[in-house]
Protein backbone atom coordinates (compact mmCIF):
# COMPACT_ATOMS: atom_id res chain seq x y z
CA UNK A 1 0.00 0.00 0.00
CA UNK A 2 1.66 3.54 -0.81
CA UNK A 3 1.98 5.51 2.30
CA UNK A 4 3.44 9.01 2.66
CA UNK A 5 3.63 11.56 5.63
CA UNK A 6 1.84 15.12 5.22
CA UNK A 7 2.05 18.03 7.44
CA UNK A 8 -1.14 18.53 8.73
CA UNK A 9 -0.88 22.38 9.05
CA UNK A 10 0.77 23.65 5.49
CA UNK A 11 0.22 20.08 3.35
CA UNK A 12 4.16 19.44 2.64
CA UNK A 13 4.64 15.53 1.85
CA UNK A 14 7.39 13.25 3.22
CA UNK A 15 8.12 9.93 2.06
CA UNK A 16 7.41 6.76 3.99
CA UNK A 17 11.19 5.99 3.97
CA UNK A 18 11.62 9.37 5.68
CA UNK A 19 11.55 8.62 9.51
CA UNK A 20 10.60 12.21 10.40
CA UNK A 21 7.77 13.26 13.03
CA UNK A 22 7.56 17.44 12.16
CA UNK A 23 7.44 19.32 9.43
CA UNK A 24 10.69 20.76 8.09
CA UNK A 25 8.53 23.65 7.41
CA UNK A 26 5.99 24.65 10.11
CA UNK A 27 7.32 22.29 13.01
CA UNK A 28 3.50 20.51 12.92
CA UNK A 29 2.74 16.88 13.33
CA UNK A 30 2.83 14.53 10.53
CA UNK A 31 0.23 11.98 9.46
CA UNK A 32 -0.02 9.21 7.42
CA UNK A 33 -2.16 9.46 4.18
CA UNK A 34 -2.20 6.43 1.74
CA UNK A 35 -3.49 5.82 -1.53
CA UNK A 36 -6.20 4.03 -1.22
CA UNK A 37 -7.47 1.00 1.83
CA UNK A 38 -9.19 -1.88 1.72
CA UNK A 39 -11.72 -2.63 3.95
CA UNK A 40 -10.57 -5.91 4.89
CA UNK A 41 -10.78 -6.90 8.65
CA UNK A 42 -9.31 -10.60 10.04
CA UNK A 43 -10.58 -12.40 12.61
CA UNK A 44 -6.99 -13.34 14.20
CA UNK A 45 -3.32 -12.57 14.52
CA UNK A 46 -2.54 -9.33 16.51
CA UNK A 47 -4.04 -5.95 15.18
CA UNK A 48 -1.70 -4.55 12.75
CA UNK A 49 -2.58 -8.17 11.03
CA UNK A 50 -6.30 -7.61 11.77
CA UNK A 51 -6.62 -4.57 9.98
CA UNK A 52 -4.08 -5.11 7.91
CA UNK A 53 -5.84 -3.20 5.19
CA UNK A 54 -5.68 0.33 7.08
CA UNK A 55 -1.47 -0.06 7.42
CA UNK A 56 1.42 0.19 5.11
CA UNK A 57 3.24 -2.97 6.28
CA UNK A 58 3.31 -5.81 3.67
CA UNK A 59 5.46 -8.02 6.18
CA UNK A 60 4.14 -7.85 9.42
CA UNK A 61 6.27 -9.68 12.91
CA UNK A 62 3.64 -11.45 14.82
CA UNK A 63 6.40 -12.27 16.98
CA UNK A 64 6.28 -8.68 18.08
CA UNK A 65 2.90 -8.89 19.50
CA UNK A 66 2.28 -8.68 23.23
CA UNK A 67 -1.44 -8.88 22.62
CA UNK A 68 -2.33 -5.64 23.13
CA UNK A 69 -5.97 -4.32 21.69
CA UNK A 70 -9.32 -6.53 21.85
CA UNK A 71 -10.08 -4.45 24.87
CA UNK A 72 -13.97 -4.42 26.59
CA UNK A 73 -16.43 -2.37 25.75
CA UNK A 74 -18.37 -2.00 29.20
CA UNK A 75 -21.84 -0.55 29.14
CA UNK A 76 -22.10 0.99 32.63
CA UNK A 77 -24.50 0.17 35.21
CA UNK A 78 -23.99 2.54 38.30
CA UNK A 79 -22.45 5.68 36.27
CA UNK A 80 -25.17 5.31 33.91
CA UNK A 81 -27.92 5.14 36.55
CA UNK A 82 -26.62 7.76 38.25
CA UNK A 83 -26.89 9.65 35.44
CA UNK A 84 -29.96 9.18 33.47
CA UNK A 85 -28.22 7.44 30.51
CA UNK A 86 -28.79 3.87 29.70
CA UNK A 87 -26.42 3.96 26.54
CA UNK A 88 -23.12 4.88 29.17
CA UNK A 89 -19.73 2.68 27.75
CA UNK A 90 -16.48 2.04 28.96
CA UNK A 91 -13.85 1.67 26.12
CA UNK A 92 -11.53 -0.10 28.95
CA UNK A 93 -7.93 0.51 27.81
CA UNK A 94 -6.45 -0.73 31.26
CA UNK A 95 -6.77 -4.25 29.94
CA UNK A 96 -3.51 -3.72 27.51
CA UNK A 97 -0.06 -5.84 28.29
CA UNK A 98 1.30 -2.40 30.01
CA UNK A 99 -2.12 -1.09 31.38
CA UNK A 100 -2.47 1.57 29.34
CA UNK A 101 -3.78 2.21 25.13
CA UNK A 102 0.05 3.60 24.57
CA UNK A 103 0.60 -0.32 23.78
CA UNK A 104 -1.66 -0.10 20.41
CA UNK A 105 0.55 2.90 18.92
CA UNK A 106 3.84 1.38 20.57
CA UNK A 107 3.37 -2.01 18.49
CA UNK A 108 2.74 -0.05 15.35
CA UNK A 109 6.04 2.65 15.53
CA UNK A 110 8.01 -0.86 16.44
CA UNK A 111 7.07 -2.32 13.35
CA UNK A 112 7.60 0.93 11.95
CA UNK A 113 11.01 1.38 12.81
CA UNK A 114 11.77 -2.55 11.93
CA UNK A 115 10.77 -1.80 8.17
CA UNK A 116 13.65 0.99 7.83
CA UNK A 117 15.92 -0.91 9.62
CA UNK A 118 16.35 0.39 12.90
CA UNK A 119 18.03 -0.77 15.94
CA UNK A 120 17.30 1.57 18.55
CA UNK A 121 14.00 3.11 19.35
CA UNK A 122 13.27 5.16 22.00
CA UNK A 123 10.92 8.15 23.96
CA UNK A 124 10.22 10.45 25.37
CA UNK A 125 7.18 10.13 28.12
CA UNK A 126 6.29 11.10 31.71
CA UNK A 127 4.82 7.57 32.24
CA UNK A 128 2.67 4.61 30.96
CA UNK A 129 4.95 5.61 27.32
CA UNK A 130 8.01 4.90 28.48
CA UNK A 131 6.62 1.67 30.31
CA UNK A 132 4.85 0.52 27.16
CA UNK A 133 7.85 1.18 24.39
CA UNK A 134 10.45 -0.07 27.13
CA UNK A 135 8.72 -3.21 27.01
CA UNK A 136 8.31 -3.97 23.31
CA UNK A 137 11.52 -2.84 22.96
CA UNK A 138 12.25 -5.78 25.13
CA UNK A 139 9.95 -7.86 23.36
CA UNK A 140 11.69 -6.62 19.37
CA UNK A 141 15.30 -6.89 21.04
CA UNK A 142 15.81 -3.64 20.30
CA UNK A 143 18.05 -1.23 22.03
CA UNK A 144 15.58 1.24 24.17
CA UNK A 145 16.23 4.88 25.20
CA UNK A 146 13.46 5.98 27.72
CA UNK A 147 14.04 9.83 28.31
CA UNK A 148 11.88 10.95 31.88
CA UNK A 149 11.49 14.10 33.85
CA UNK A 150 14.17 14.62 35.86
CA UNK A 151 10.59 15.18 38.34
CA UNK A 152 9.01 11.55 37.74
CA UNK A 153 7.50 10.18 40.85
CA UNK A 154 9.82 7.08 42.45
CA UNK A 155 6.76 4.58 42.02
CA UNK A 156 6.76 5.44 38.41
CA UNK A 157 10.70 4.37 37.73
CA UNK A 158 11.20 0.63 38.43
CA UNK A 159 8.37 -0.42 36.33
CA UNK A 160 10.44 1.03 33.36
CA UNK A 161 13.58 0.02 34.33
CA UNK A 162 12.33 -3.84 34.77
CA UNK A 163 12.37 -4.27 31.03
CA UNK A 164 15.94 -3.14 31.01
CA UNK A 165 16.29 -0.29 29.02
CA UNK A 166 18.37 2.95 28.87
CA UNK A 167 16.53 5.29 31.26
CA UNK A 168 17.20 8.37 31.65
CA UNK A 169 16.30 11.08 34.14
CA UNK A 170 16.36 14.58 32.13
CA UNK A 171 16.02 18.43 33.34
CA UNK A 172 13.73 20.22 31.65
CA UNK A 173 10.31 20.85 30.28
CA UNK A 174 8.74 18.30 28.33
CA UNK A 175 8.39 20.27 25.04
CA UNK A 176 12.03 21.08 25.12
CA UNK A 177 12.91 17.26 26.06
CA UNK A 178 10.83 16.64 23.03
CA UNK A 179 12.19 18.73 20.70
CA UNK A 180 15.93 17.61 21.69
CA UNK A 181 15.13 13.51 21.42
CA UNK A 182 14.58 14.69 17.71
CA UNK A 183 17.73 16.19 17.48
CA UNK A 184 19.87 12.91 19.49
CA UNK A 185 17.34 10.28 16.91
CA UNK A 186 19.15 12.19 14.03
CA UNK A 187 22.50 11.89 15.28
CA UNK A 188 22.25 8.15 16.80
CA UNK A 189 19.86 6.63 14.64
CA UNK A 190 17.35 6.39 17.13
CA UNK A 191 13.58 6.24 16.24
CA UNK A 192 11.82 7.93 19.04
CA UNK A 193 7.58 6.73 19.11
CA UNK A 194 6.74 10.10 20.82
CA UNK A 195 3.50 10.63 21.89
CA UNK A 196 2.30 11.98 18.32
CA UNK A 197 4.93 10.22 15.89
CA UNK A 198 3.01 9.43 12.94
CA UNK A 199 2.57 5.60 13.68
CA UNK A 200 1.62 6.32 16.94
CA UNK A 201 -1.63 7.91 16.11
CA UNK A 202 -1.56 5.01 13.39
CA UNK A 203 -2.24 2.62 16.43
CA UNK A 204 -4.92 4.45 18.24
CA UNK A 205 -6.80 4.79 15.36
CA UNK A 206 -7.70 0.75 15.99
CA UNK A 207 -9.51 1.72 18.95
CA UNK A 208 -11.72 3.72 16.87
CA UNK A 209 -11.93 0.26 14.49
CA UNK A 210 -13.04 -1.57 17.01
CA UNK A 211 -15.28 0.33 18.76
CA UNK A 212 -17.44 -0.05 15.83
CA UNK A 213 -16.98 -3.61 15.93
CA UNK A 214 -18.51 -3.89 19.75
CA UNK A 215 -21.26 -1.60 18.56
CA UNK A 216 -22.09 -3.74 15.21
CA UNK A 217 -20.53 -0.39 13.13
CA UNK A 218 -23.55 1.78 14.68
CA UNK A 219 -21.26 4.49 16.00
CA UNK A 220 -22.08 6.29 19.21
CA UNK A 221 -23.19 10.21 19.16
CA UNK A 222 -19.94 11.10 21.60
CA UNK A 223 -16.53 9.65 22.09
CA UNK A 224 -15.17 11.32 25.20
CA UNK A 225 -11.44 11.47 25.59
CA UNK A 226 -8.52 12.47 28.18
CA UNK A 227 -6.00 14.40 26.31
CA UNK A 228 -2.52 15.13 26.68
CA UNK A 229 -0.45 15.40 23.91
CA UNK A 230 -2.89 14.94 21.46
CA UNK A 231 -1.97 12.22 19.64
CA UNK A 232 -4.75 9.41 20.84
CA UNK A 233 -7.82 12.16 20.12
CA UNK A 234 -5.90 12.45 16.27
CA UNK A 235 -5.57 8.73 16.16
CA UNK A 236 -9.07 7.68 17.34
CA UNK A 237 -10.77 10.39 15.16
CA UNK A 238 -8.18 8.98 12.19
CA UNK A 239 -9.70 5.81 12.84
CA UNK A 240 -14.17 6.67 12.57
CA UNK A 241 -12.61 8.65 9.42
CA UNK A 242 -11.44 6.08 7.44
CA UNK A 243 -14.06 3.28 8.09
CA UNK A 244 -16.13 6.40 7.23
CA UNK A 245 -14.22 6.33 4.12
CA UNK A 246 -14.62 3.14 2.82
CA UNK A 247 -17.93 2.34 3.91
CA UNK A 248 -17.83 0.17 7.05
CA UNK A 249 -19.97 3.16 9.07
CA UNK A 250 -21.63 6.26 8.10
CA UNK A 251 -21.28 8.59 10.69
CA UNK A 252 -18.24 9.77 12.63
CA UNK A 253 -19.16 10.31 16.22
CA UNK A 254 -18.55 13.98 17.65
CA UNK A 255 -15.21 13.76 19.69
CA UNK A 256 -14.97 15.98 23.15
CA UNK A 257 -11.17 16.53 24.24
CA UNK A 258 -11.06 16.82 28.51
CA UNK A 259 -8.01 18.22 30.32
CA UNK A 260 -7.53 19.00 33.91
CA UNK A 261 -8.27 22.42 35.22
CA UNK A 262 -4.76 22.37 36.30
CA UNK A 263 -3.03 22.00 33.14
CA UNK A 264 -5.67 22.99 30.39
CA UNK A 265 -3.55 24.61 27.40
CA UNK A 266 -6.46 22.82 24.19
CA UNK A 267 -9.68 23.21 26.11
CA UNK A 268 -8.34 27.01 26.99
CA UNK A 269 -7.32 27.54 23.03
CA UNK A 270 -11.25 25.71 22.37
CA UNK A 271 -12.42 28.00 24.48
CA UNK A 272 -11.22 31.27 23.83
CA UNK A 273 -11.38 30.66 20.05
CA UNK A 274 -7.33 30.70 19.44
CA UNK A 275 -6.22 28.60 16.73
CA UNK A 276 -3.17 27.62 18.63
CA UNK A 277 -2.29 26.82 22.04
CA UNK A 278 -0.05 28.63 24.37
CA UNK A 279 2.27 27.14 27.42
CA UNK A 280 0.73 26.36 30.44
CA UNK A 281 2.89 28.04 33.13
CA UNK A 282 3.01 26.28 36.74
CA UNK A 283 0.73 22.97 35.59
CA UNK A 284 -0.67 21.19 38.58
CA UNK A 285 -2.86 18.60 38.54
CA UNK A 286 -3.50 14.79 40.00
CA UNK A 287 -3.95 13.82 36.73
CA UNK A 288 0.14 13.54 35.74
CA UNK A 289 -0.94 11.25 32.37
CA UNK A 290 -2.74 14.66 30.38
CA UNK A 291 -0.25 17.39 32.79
CA UNK A 292 1.42 18.21 29.12
CA UNK A 293 1.86 22.07 29.61
CA UNK A 294 2.65 22.68 25.78
CA UNK A 295 0.96 19.50 23.68
CA UNK A 296 3.07 18.73 20.73
CA UNK A 297 -0.47 18.39 18.78
CA UNK A 298 -2.35 20.81 20.32
CA UNK A 299 -2.68 22.58 17.42
CA UNK A 300 -4.15 19.83 14.81
CA UNK A 301 -6.62 18.85 18.05
CA UNK A 302 -7.70 22.41 17.87
CA UNK A 303 -8.07 22.07 13.79
CA UNK A 304 -10.02 18.73 14.18
CA UNK A 305 -12.32 19.53 16.72
CA UNK A 306 -13.39 22.82 14.52
CA UNK A 307 -13.77 19.94 11.58
CA UNK A 308 -15.82 17.53 13.63
CA UNK A 309 -18.11 19.57 15.70
CA UNK A 310 -16.50 18.28 18.81
CA UNK A 311 -15.62 20.39 21.96
CA UNK A 312 -12.87 20.57 24.85
CA UNK A 313 -13.26 21.55 28.51
CA UNK A 314 -11.99 20.83 31.60
CA UNK A 315 -12.52 19.28 34.88
CA UNK A 316 -11.11 19.69 38.28
CA UNK A 317 -9.58 17.08 40.27
CA UNK A 318 -12.06 16.67 42.85
CA UNK A 319 -14.26 15.93 40.17
CA UNK A 320 -11.65 13.23 39.01
CA UNK A 321 -11.22 11.86 41.87
CA UNK A 322 -15.30 11.44 42.30
CA UNK A 323 -15.04 10.11 38.75
CA UNK A 324 -12.73 7.14 40.15
CA UNK A 325 -14.51 6.32 42.81
CA UNK A 326 -17.84 6.18 40.94
CA UNK A 327 -16.35 4.06 38.24
CA UNK A 328 -14.16 1.85 40.87
CA UNK A 329 -17.88 1.22 41.94
CA UNK A 330 -18.35 -0.50 38.19
CA UNK A 331 -15.12 -2.39 39.06
CA UNK A 332 -13.20 -0.58 36.55
CA UNK A 333 -9.66 1.24 38.41
CA UNK A 334 -8.77 3.84 36.32
CA UNK A 335 -5.69 6.11 36.76
CA UNK A 336 -6.78 10.24 37.28
CA UNK A 337 -6.18 11.01 33.88
CA UNK A 338 -8.01 7.87 33.08
CA UNK A 339 -11.41 9.39 34.79
CA UNK A 340 -11.60 12.54 33.33
CA UNK A 341 -13.58 11.55 30.70
CA UNK A 342 -16.93 10.45 33.35
CA UNK A 343 -16.11 13.83 35.21
CA UNK A 344 -16.91 15.72 32.02
CA UNK A 345 -19.41 13.54 31.08
CA UNK A 346 -21.68 14.40 34.49
CA UNK A 347 -20.80 17.84 33.92
CA UNK A 348 -22.30 17.87 30.24
CA UNK A 349 -25.27 16.53 31.33
CA UNK A 350 -25.82 18.82 34.18
CA UNK A 351 -25.14 21.77 31.62
CA UNK A 352 -28.08 19.83 28.87
CA UNK A 353 -25.40 19.40 26.66
CA UNK A 354 -25.48 15.41 26.67
CA UNK A 355 -29.15 14.34 26.35
CA UNK A 356 -30.26 10.86 27.66
CA UNK A 357 -30.78 8.99 24.82
CA UNK A 358 -27.24 9.79 23.64
CA UNK A 359 -24.78 6.62 23.04
CA UNK A 360 -21.69 7.82 24.80
CA UNK A 361 -18.22 5.76 25.00
CA UNK A 362 -15.63 6.90 27.40
CA UNK A 363 -11.86 6.07 26.77
CA UNK A 364 -10.26 4.69 30.03
CA UNK A 365 -6.44 5.31 28.90
CA UNK A 366 -4.80 3.66 31.78
CA UNK A 367 -5.36 2.02 34.95
CA UNK A 368 -5.32 2.49 38.49
CA UNK A 369 -2.47 0.67 40.03
CA UNK A 370 0.24 3.02 37.88
CA UNK A 371 -0.64 5.58 40.45
CA UNK A 372 -1.17 4.22 43.92
CA UNK A 373 -0.25 7.34 45.42
CA UNK A 374 -3.70 9.20 44.06
CA UNK A 375 -5.42 6.33 46.27
CA UNK A 376 -4.07 8.90 49.25
CA UNK A 377 -6.40 11.33 48.27
CA UNK A 378 -9.64 8.85 48.33
CA UNK A 379 -11.90 8.62 51.32
CA UNK A 380 -11.56 4.59 51.49
CA UNK A 381 -13.28 3.44 54.53
CA UNK A 382 -11.56 0.05 55.79
CA UNK A 383 -12.81 -2.01 58.74
CA UNK A 384 -10.23 -2.92 61.51
CA UNK A 385 -10.97 -5.28 63.92
CA UNK A 386 -9.44 -8.70 65.71
CA UNK A 387 -10.14 -12.29 65.07
CA UNK A 388 -12.03 -12.68 68.04
CA UNK A 389 -14.37 -10.02 67.52
CA UNK A 390 -14.48 -10.63 63.31
CA UNK A 391 -18.04 -11.96 63.85
CA UNK A 392 -19.23 -8.74 65.68
CA UNK A 393 -17.77 -6.26 62.89
CA UNK A 394 -19.21 -8.06 60.15
CA UNK A 395 -22.85 -8.80 61.97
CA UNK A 396 -22.66 -5.23 61.90
CA UNK A 397 -22.23 -4.45 58.50
CA UNK A 398 -25.22 -7.08 57.63
CA UNK A 399 -27.33 -5.59 60.22
CA UNK A 400 -26.33 -2.03 58.87
CA UNK A 401 -27.09 -3.19 55.07
CA UNK A 402 -30.22 -5.17 55.78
Amino acid sequence: MHCQFICTQCGRRYSFDEPKLRCDGCGEPLEAIYKSLKPEVEGQGSLLRKFRGFYPFGDVSEAMSLGEGRTPLIQSSVAGGQLGIDALYFKDETQNPTWSFKDRGTLCGVQYAISLGYKRIGTVSTGNMAASVAAYGARAGLSTFILVSAGIPAEKVKPIAVYGPHLIRVKGHYHELYDESLRVGEGYGIYFINSDAPFRVEGSKTIAFEICEQMHFHVPDYVVIPVSSGGNFRGILKGFEEFKSVGLIDDIPKLVAVQAEGCPPIAEAFEERREKVRRVRNPKTIARAIENPYPPSGNQVLRKLGENGGLALTVSDGEILDAQRLMAREGVFGQPAACAPLAATKRLISKGYLKPEDRIVLIITGAGLKIPSALDHLDVPIISTAVDGLMDAIGKVVEGSS
